[in-house]
């Protein structure tokens, strides 16, 4: 009976924890999420050929506190993948390796990124990695963010894509991948709200046949993006959780 109690003790503890950790990670959001006052790049502040463009606040009409936002291939501490490393099917030019070092900054040893047209995104110009759309694409935020999302595409597979968050100091927040094909927006927001956001990196998970840029990039402070209210099903499972946790708690005084 004891190791029956431990058992469901220990798969109590693992149900509360996954919900808790999934709670203080990030939430997905989409566009509409974002208010009036977030920011927005769409790469049609600056010429085509632009390379790792930086924008400050005033280039894309930021309101006031609004961050300065650069771009690259990936993030100090980072490598390109290989045929060994990277997932199934995946271009070995659109994935990478390995976590952030020290305070997040964007990697001169990346491949570059640009400004250009895409035909099959119907609000080209984008911004692509290297090679052209098949390249990973990297932003740092000089000041951290609650939220940020963008048009992903143009996907020919599902789940082969992905934006992750990183903090400050490197370490990951979230990541959400891509659920549709076509052109498809990518967004994520830490679930309180609080600006924790520094850097986000779009790359391949997965298989992407026809390859990947990225438009139209939001991002926001806090009270910038909406937070959405938790999944009934999310509550469920944690009640779940307690009434295992009551029942074990019960069963061992009575054994006591």
């Amino acid at each position: 009976m004891k190791s029956i109690n431990r058992s469901a003790l220990s798969i109590a503890v693992t149900l509360l924890v996954s919900v808790t950790a999934a709670q203080a990670q990030v939430v997905r959001i989409d566009e509409a999420a974002f208010n009036a006052q977030a920011g927005l790049i769409t790469f049609s502040e600056k010429a085509l050929g632009s390379v790792n463009p930086v924008y400050t606040a005033a280039e894309y009409g930021g309101s006031v506190g609004a961050p300065t936002v650069s771009f690259g291939g990936f993030f100090t501490g980072q490598s390109l993948g290989t045929a060994l490393t990277c997932p199934t099917g995946a271009a070995v030019t659109g994935c990478v390796n390995g976590l952030p070092t020290g305070v997040l900054s964007l990697s001169g040893l990346s491949p570059l990124t640009s400004i250009v047209s895409d035909s099959a995104n119907p609000t080209s110009p984008v911004l692509s990695g290297t090679p052209l759309f098949n390249g990973p694409v990297s932003i740092l935020f000089d000041r951290d963010m609650a939220g940020v999302g963008l048009d992903g595409g143009y996907f020919d597979s599902i789940g082969g894509t992905a934006i992750t968050a990183f903090a400050r100091d490197g370490s990951v927040i979230g990541s959400v991948s891509n659920t549709t094909t076509g052109i498809e927006f990518l967004g994520l927001v830490t679930a309180d709200g609080s600006q924790r956001i520094a850097g986000l990196q779009y790359t391949l998970v997965g298989a992407e046949p026809a390859g990947f840029a990225i438009d139209n990039l939001r991002f926001g402070l806090a009270g910038q993006v909406v937070v959405p209210v938790p999944e009934p099903e999310s509550y469920a499972m944690m009640v779940a959780g307690l009434g295992v946790l009551g029942v074990v708690a019960r069963r061992r005084r009575r054994q006591g």
